[in-house]
């Protein structure tokens, strides 16, 4: 199939330069462990950069970082409650995102697909082993 008879199917998304930069842009953003693991524990509700920085084992400074980073990307945001910061994950997208990818990967790091006793459970090929 051509890339031209893609963009002409009317029930799907178009695929722009423009989107393909954005969405390679998040995928970028979200690349970073330590980002990916603030957006899941994000996605269960709000948190403070104390508790994501305990959550993630990760110094405050650097969950600090990779906050101000998520927060320029749009990816999250935050509210104040008295002297504390709250961070949210705004787009539900992301949260979609986040949990269909970790559908897809076992705890234990391989891909989860359908059991086939033909083959074992493979690693991901951009794993670093």
């Amino acid at each position: 199939m051509d890339g031209e008879s893609l963009v002409n199917e009317p029930d799907r998304i178009i695929a722009t330069p423009e989107r393909l930069g954005a969405a390679a842009g998040t995928f970028d953003l979200l690349s970073v462990p330590g980002r990916l693991h603030i957006v899941w524990l994000l996605a269960a509700g709000e948190s403070d950069v104390t508790s994501l920085s305990e959550r993630t084992g990760a110094t405050i400074p650097a969950t600090s970082q990779q906050l101000a980073k998520l927060r320029a990307a749009g990816v999250v945001s935050a509210r104040r409650e008295g002297r504390r910061q709250l961070y949210r994950v705004d787009d539900p997208h992301i949260v979609t995102l986040v949990e269909t990818v970790f559908e897809h990967i076992a705890p234990d790091g391989t891909l989860a697909l359908e059991s086939d006793e033909r083959r074992p459970p493979r690693r991901p090929r951009f794993q670093h082993a």
